[in-house]
């Protein structure tokens, strides 16, 4: 008998072994029919030596599913979650179980891609058009979208917005009301500054009156609690043309006037009151709704109405070009994200309790806030804002400390602001019993003030004007009406997910996007109360399980990366890439080099890359590319020589975007670094490099980290994501900041790129779980086995397809352009034609036409197992059979199964089948689609009608009936 031990029966790897897809025994005979010994040899073969890791990640190794909830619970358990009155743009609410169960916590909708093929997306898009619907009616405006990051980045959108398009007053000055949230005045301030806007900042009234403006930025109410009259305001400015954004509570809107209705050009702010926990900052999703005459010029995804090709109703994102992709440096925002899934809660949370259950939630917030208002009036504590929805301030003085310290006590967190006052702000959670607890830490003792007796004698809505009170005018499309019962409203939603292909399907092979594995276990803490129920400025004593999360995580990430600091701030890849390049024109301005503005981009970069550059103030030059896709070294050093005074940075990402190693970007760094400019490596493709190399290693300054993408945060149908910055030490003390709650080791003084100081802090756990439960060893072999997946692809396909660009050893990365063009050329059919074909095989289809036109970037990552990877390569060579079936004229040209492309059920089932091949054939081209057929809901979607005709509100009902 062979001898073991108990480490043998531990089998401490074996989350290693779940979250990665092919076996040990699989990964060498994948190694093998590539023509290596194993997969060791392969990535010697294929990662250029001159960038491999010389020594292994400081990372303890791999922690056991049990072992890691357990820690997480003990960090979570350090947390202390107070009642909290702070608001400021934030507030406790009540998730629906029946949505925090089926949507938050459901690999159906979590795992969802953004919604780029709409045949397969349309459920979520229904979900994304009703909360654009909801948005509308209680904004009063013309046009939303589909939601933005937070509150402090959507009024930095307004802010720019408002200026490219009042062609009336061509003025550089913004102005923003003083009683605007802290933080949204922050980042405002920090967008402004590269764009030479300036930004003043006081009293509205008075600086309309003796300030030239091309736009204003009003709070309503403002921040400590006061409703202005913002018709007023509205009329003086434009008098004066100067436009207006007003963030706007949502809550508050379902009972004052709309910023439409009232005048207003843009109405923005955060929708997370509407049923989604605060968790430390975020995810949230914010909103942004303006005229319809400003659609072209609106940042984030639109989504409107279109038809499919049979002329049934069909939804898509509108103008989904992706304008940074086509305008690039031009782009009137880096904006490539949303916050999708927490927008879809919002909107559920809109449905479950209708025009009616809002409005009476509103009114119940608003009443308590009265009767607490006036037994603080008996109490001789009178608010400085006799006008209010929500939230009072009071000057106490002295007795401030006091009443902090009781509170404290009470389990309580107030707000606490300078010159010895205090706000208080009240919310859903709210109860009687919560009122009478404030009045007595107030006073210091047991107090007369009844709330039955106030509640008698008050009269209507105190702190709202009457000119400011609104009619219940909104949320009238039946979908707000329908799905009240739990019943109807748990159907209705597994209605919309299973129109979709999200991974809880099947792959979803999408090149320079990692869709990879968000296991079960790194989800679990999201919804505990510990880190989700936290205030992002509740007190530092209060988070000391965050701060060590962090702590950990931000150590985590650096031994990933090997750059040697870490801000966690930025929620978005695209914030992410702003805040690094901030660092970069903070470092060299530091050194007086305020002239280094020029940022050099390679013409194959991601297009987030130029419009980045360009909102951080920079002067975009492009790098041209050889014919073998890499960067041109013999032109990067022309104008590096050329502008060498100039010379901010490049923008590189590794391994490139056209998926390969390239071997000089070791050179490439010292060619930047000669000049004096740093070098900024995009992230996107860190999944190919985790344990293997390092950016911070090889000469880079500085990186987003996708979180969303490398470290396992879902994507949610198109967002949350996160977008870390790892940077060198030089570039450590320009990190971004927060006002309210300054984050500790950076200036005060610094930039700050979203409104919470930890960014979308709730969902850290997920990235710190994942990369406890692989441990260092586990995550290096992620990374060997993502980039085995993607040349076992590519060899798989390579006599059927051609591969577009391979490294010097004919090797990939971790993904792999499939080049169509020749087969277009020579059959007519289409990149499109074969990604909605894919559709009929059960899969999302890959990225289609980017890096290059006419082609498809497959990244299978690390977590897709061998049968998956077959199961997608079968089909993709059956789908080469019909094009050849197509070419031979086995096929007609015009009506073949590929341009028909994808069939429905309805296609398949119908009375009348008047194509030239067989249904057989439409629907199971493949016999294993007898077991599992997914069925699109809707034929192909015509986009060029969509975008000619943009709707981009809720149809009436009877539509959506003819649909189906």
């Amino acid at each position: 008998m062979s001898r073991f031990s108990l480490a043998d029966l531990e089998h401490r790897d074996q989350f290693i072994q779940r979250h990665i897809g092919p076996t040990v025994k699989q990964q060498e005979e994948m190694a093998r029919a590539l023509g290596y010994a194993g997969l060791d040899a392969l990535i010697d073969d294929t990662v250029p030596s001159a960038i491999r890791r010389s020594q292994p990640m400081d990372l303890p190794g791999a922690s056991t599913e049990t072992e890691v909830i357990a820690r997480l619970k003990a960090l979570a358990a350090q947390n202390v979650v107070n009642k909290s009155y702070i608001g400021s743009g934030y507030y406790d609410t009540i998730t629906p179980p029946v949505i925090q169960r089926n949507v938050l916590e459901n690999p159906g909708w979590y795992t969802a891609y953004t919604p780029y093929q709409p045949e397969i997306s349309q459920g979520r898009l229904e979900a994304l058009l009703t909360f654009q619907q909801m948005i509308m009616d209680l904004t009063g405006m013309e046009l939303a979208n589909a939601s933005m990051l937070d509150e402090g980045s959507a009024a930095a959108e307004a802010m720019t917005l408002l200026q490219r398009v009042n062609k009336k007053n061509r003025s550089a000055v913004f102005i923003v009301a003083a009683d605007c949230h802290p933080q949204t005045i922050a980042v405002v301030k920090t967008r402004a500054l590269p764009l030479d806007i300036e930004v003043r900042v006081g009293d509205p009234a008075l600086l309309l009156g003796e300030t030239e403006a091309f736009g204003v930025l009003l709070q309503y109410p403002g921040t400590h609690g006061h409703l202005c009259d913002l018709g007023a305001l509205v009329e003086q400015a434009r008098a004066a043309n100067t436009l207006v954004a007003v963030a706007a509570d949502l809550m508050a809107l379902l009972m004052l006037q709309s910023p439409g209705s009232l005048g207003a050009d843009v109405a923005l702010g955060n929708t997370q009151r509407f049923g989604v926990p605060m968790g430390f900052g975020g995810p949230h999703a914010a909103y942004f709704a303006t005229r319809d005459a400003y659609k072209r010029s609106t940042p984030g995804r639109i989504i409107g109405v279109s038809v499919d090709r049979r002329g049934n109703q069909a939804l898509r994102m509108a103008m989904q070009t992706r304008e940074q992709h086509i305008r690039r440096e031009k782009a009137t925002s880096n904006i490539c994200t949303a916050q999708a899934l927490l927008a879809i809660m919002a909107a559920f949370y809109a449905m479950y309790h209708g025009p009616e259950g809002l409005r009476r939630i509103a009114r119940r917030i608003h009443r308590l806030t009265s009767i607490f208002a006036a037994g603080m009036g008996e109490l001789s504590f009178t608010p400085e804002n006799a006008t209010y929805f929500d939230t009072l301030t009071f000057d106490v003085g002295e007795a401030q400390d006091e009443i902090v310290t009781r509170a404290l006590a009470a389990g309580i967190n107030l707000r606490v602001l300078d010159g010895g006052r205090l706000g208080v702000s009240l919310d859903e959670t709210t109860t009687r019993e919560d009122v009478k607890t404030l009045w007595r830490v107030f006073a210091g003792s047991e107090v007369g003030a009844n709330v039955a007796a106030l509640d008698e004698a008050i009269d209507g809505h105190p702190g709202i004007p009457e000119s400011l009170l609104r009619e219940m005018d909104y949320l009238t499309h039946p979908l707000f009406h329908d799905y009240r019962s739990e019943t109807e409203m748990l159907r209705y939603m597994r209605y919309l997910e299973d129109k979709d292909i999200a991974l809880n399907r099947a792959m979803i092979p999408l090149g320079s996007c990692t869709m990879k594995l968000n296991a079960t276990t790194e989800m679990l803490p999201v919804t505990w109360p510990e880190f989700a129920g936290i205030h992002p400025f509740a007190p530092v004593e209060q988070t000391a399980g965050y701060s060590a999360m962090l702590a950990e995580l931000e150590h985590m990430l650096q031994e990933s990366t090997g750059y040697d600091a870490i801000s966690l701030q930025p929620n978005a890849g695209s914030q992410g890439e702003y805040a690094g390049l901030l660092a970069i024109l903070r470092y060299h301005q530091s050194r007086g080099d305020d002239q280094r503005t020029i940022c050099l981009i390679p013409s194959s970069a991601h297009g987030t890359n130029p419009a980045s550059a360009a909102l951080a103030g920079m002067q975009v030059v492009i790098v041209e590319c050889d014919e073998k896709g890499n960067v041109d070294l013999g032109d990067l050093r022309l104008k590096a020589e050329r502008h060498s005074e100039e010379l901010a940075c490049i923008m590189v990402t590794y391994p490139s975007t056209h998926g390969v190693f390239e071997e000089g970007i070791v050179e490439l760094c010292e060619i930047v670094h000669g000049h004096g400019g740093q070098v900024y490596v995009d992230g996107a493709n860190l999944n190919a490099l985790v344990g293997v190399a390092a950016p911070g290693k090889f000469g880079a300054d500085v990186s987003h980290l996708n979180l969303h993408k490398t470290f396992c945060i879902p994507h949610g149908g198109g967002g949350p994501g996160m977008g870390p910055i790892g940077v060198g030490a030089h570039l450590a003390p320009f990190l971004p900041t927060n006002p309210v709650l300054p984050v500790p080791g950076v200036a005060a003084d610094n930039d700050v790129v979203s409104a919470a100081p930890y960014g979308s802090a709730s969902i850290l756990p997920i990235s710190w779980a994942y990369i406890a439960l692989m441990g260092g060893e586990g995550l290096a072999q992620a990374t060997k086995v993502a980039i085995l997946n993607a040349n076992y692809i590519a060899h798989r396909l390579k006599d059927h397809y051609p591969i577009l660009y391979t490294g010097t050893t004919g090797n990939v990365a971790h993904e792999c352009i499939v080049d169509i063009r020749p087969l277009k050329d020579a059959s007519g059919v289409t990149e499109e034609d074969i990604a909605k074909r894919l559709i009929d095989y059960g899969f999302h289809a890959p990225t289609m036409s980017f890096p290059v036109a006419g082609t498809l970037m497959v990244e299978p990552t690390e977590s897709e197992s061998l049968f998956e990877l077959d199961r997608f390569c079968d089909a993709l060579i059956a789908i080469r059979r019909e094009i050849d079936a197509v070419q031979a004229g086995e096929l007609d040209a015009q009506d073949n199964p590929l341009a028909n492309a994808p069939h429905t059920l309805a296609d398949v089932a119908a009375d009348d089948w008047e194509h030239a091949y067989s249904r057989e054939q439409a629907a199971y081209p493949v016999e294993s689609l007898r077991r599992y057929k997914y069925w699109a809901p809707v034929n192909r979607v015509d986009n060029v009608y969509g975008d000619r005709n943009l709707y981009c509100a809720c149809p009436a009902v009877d539509s959506y009936r003819e649909a189906e």
